[in-house]
């Protein structure tokens, strides 16, 4: 159950974000995956497409970047890194 409430985090933050822009639905995702984080990109992306179902983000495609980086300060962490708003 780990993977659900990082999802409805990561689903909070988009949701206010698309709030503050007045934005009724969101383009794309981007994540940025610590290289200590412990969830595959593809673990991600399924929790992810499953989450997104009746929200402002759903059909939004997801950009993962993954970092390599183990001694970067957010090694252990997942980070949204942007949202894109339709025009």
């Amino acid at each position: 159950m780990h993977e659900f409430s990082l999802m409805a985090d990561l689903l909070r933050k988009i949701e206010q974000l698309a709030r503050d822009a007045k934005a009724e639905r969101v383009a794309a995702v981007t994540v940025k995956l610590g290289a200590l984080c412990h969830i595959t990109p593809d673990h991600f992306r399924e929790h992810f497409e499953a989450a997104i179902v009746g929200t402002v983000a759903e059909g939004a495609t997801l950009d993962i970047e993954l970092s390599e980086d183990r001694d970067d300060p957010n090694a252990q962490d997942i980070l949204l890194g942007s949202i894109e708003i339709p025009a």
